[in-house]
């Protein structure tokens, strides 16, 4: 299994073996409870569907009980899949997976969703740094001149424009896994991941970065 489901606890520093600070983020990874595994007979791939955050039963749909009940565990809050070896142990539904998976792991990636931010104008969404701030200008944070003359006659593709901000899934990748607390099911990965203290993260090992 290549990942884990993560809760994102929050940042805070560790020391390293030559007592350098180390910026971590703390995530809390698993135990993730496995509800269906995919086979390349019957699917087409080799994978097993997990979940992660107990969910209260009166809030699972008929059909989220119905599943669950079949698989024999109870109602989770997320559902991801992950690639699994072709006959590998240990991946029927109600068994579960924990930090152990990261074995060995130095860099993993982690996908998520940023913080939304709501309709930002271009000063703060791209960057810009606006007008001429003194007495006498009218133009301080405004994103000035769109288009051409006649020719080409049109707004450029791609131009940067005020607009919706965050809220978008981000891979954040070949982030340095610094430590894996078992006992606590936490990993402490060094820098920050997408979006707010509590969200639900992927956490995977690095794909470019072995």
């Amino acid at each position: 299994m290549n990942g884990l489901i993560a809760r994102k606890q929050g940042m805070t520093q560790v020391y390293d073996a030559d007592g350098r600070r180390i910026a971590v983020t703390v995530l809390e990874a698993g135990p993730c409870v496995v509800f269906q595994r995919k086979t390349g007979d019957k699917d087409g791939y080799e994978a097993v569907q997990v979940g992660f955050g107990d969910k209260p039963a009166k809030r699972a749909t008929k059909a989220e009980a119905g599943r669950c009940g079949k698989a024999g565990v109870t109602p989770k809050r997320v559902l991801r899949e992950f690639q699994v070896d072709a006959g590998s142990a240990g991946a029927k539904p109600g068994d579960a997976f924990n930090v152990s998976v990261f074995d060995g792991v130095k860099y993993v990636d982690v996908v998520g969703v940023t913080k939304g931010r709501g309709f930002q104008g271009v000063v703060r969404r791209w960057g810009m740094v606006g007008g001429p701030a003194t007495h006498g200008h009218t133009s301080h944070r405004r994103i000035g001149a769109i288009g051409q003359r006649e020719r080409p006659g049109r707004v450029a593709k791609d131009h940067h424009m005020p607009g919706h901000m965050g809220n978008a899934r981000m891979t954040q990748r070949n982030l340095r896994l610094v430590q894996v607390l078992a006992g606590d099911n936490v990993l402490l990965v060094q820098g920050a991941v997408p979006g707010p203290n509590g969200a639900f993260v992927v956490v995977r090992k690095a794909l470019k970065k072995k």
